[in-house]
């Protein structure tokens, strides 16, 4: 037996006490035929039994399951966007020539609800946001996501982030252009092409880090709305935002 997984030594346990019972029946009452319709009885309701629990009862479990770490995972963005997302999303926010018209589309979103944030998000296009490096600090971008590394790499190590592919998405993006500006000798003197491509990796993990915006705060708002309170007074799209309420 003790060769035998567990699992098998439960099948064979569950059998063995199956058949104790129906030899205790025929010894007591010795009615083979109510034993049979029995039998037959309980056979018929075993594929109810497999809808019941191996599709059914499964499914429920593994929802609630998959809620659990979802609500798991939003505390860990709220962490991210506590420490570097809402500070990245002011740094580059410098950087959009298009800034103007995206602060008019967010100006209230006090105001949505959670369909809003969605239709939203998902009609965002990279049309809709123009990067360039002129009025940007690199060395100050690059000494800020350096500083952060750290953080952003225990944030990896987080397995609820295998349930969330474009957060993680987000973390690859600005791991990767923390690594491009770490390489660079001198920011100040780029050529044209090489601006060209750290826009586009900057163009990258803006759009990404606000539609991780978006849907964090449409799940404060619903669940948090004390957090969703306070995010709204720290909105970096609005350039007259303050925590403190007047």
């Amino acid at each position: 037996m003790r060769f035998l997984t567990w699992k098998i030594q439960l099948a064979l346990a569950l059998i063995g006490a199956s058949a104790a019972l129906y030899i205790l029946n025929y010894l007591v009452f010795r009615d083979v035929g109510y034993m049979s319709r029995l039998f037959l009885g309980q056979l018929g309701f075993l594929p109810i039994s497999v809808l019941l629990v191996t599709i059914i009862l499964n499914q429920l479990m593994a929802q609630r399951a998959k809620t659990a770490k979802l609500a798991k995972l939003n505390m860990v963005i709220g962490a991210f966007f506590s420490e570097v997302g809402t500070d990245l999303l002011k740094t580059l926010s410098v950087y959009d020539l298009h800034l103007p018209a995206f602060q008019q589309k967010v100006a209230h979103i006090s105001h949505w609800t959670t369909p809003d944030f969605a239709v939203f998000s998902q009609g965002l296009v990279l049309d809709d946001f123009l990067l360039q490096l002129r009025d940007g600090d690199l060395e100050a971008l690059r000494n800020f996501l350096v500083h952060k590394r750290d953080f952003l790499l225990r944030l990896l190590e987080n397995p609820n982030l295998l349930e969330h592919d474009s957060f993680s998405s987000l973390l690859l993006a600005v791991f990767h252009l923390t690594e491009e500006l770490m390489h660079r000798t001198d920011l100040q003197r780029l050529s044209p092409s090489d601006q060209e491509h750290l826009a586009t990796d900057l163009q990258r993990v803006f759009v990404s880090l606000i539609r991780e915006w978006l849907a964090y705060m449409a799940h404060l708002q619903v669940h948090y709305p004390y957090l969703f309170s306070l995010a709204l007074r720290i909105n970096p799209f609005d350039p007259s935002a303050t925590p403190e309420i007047i």
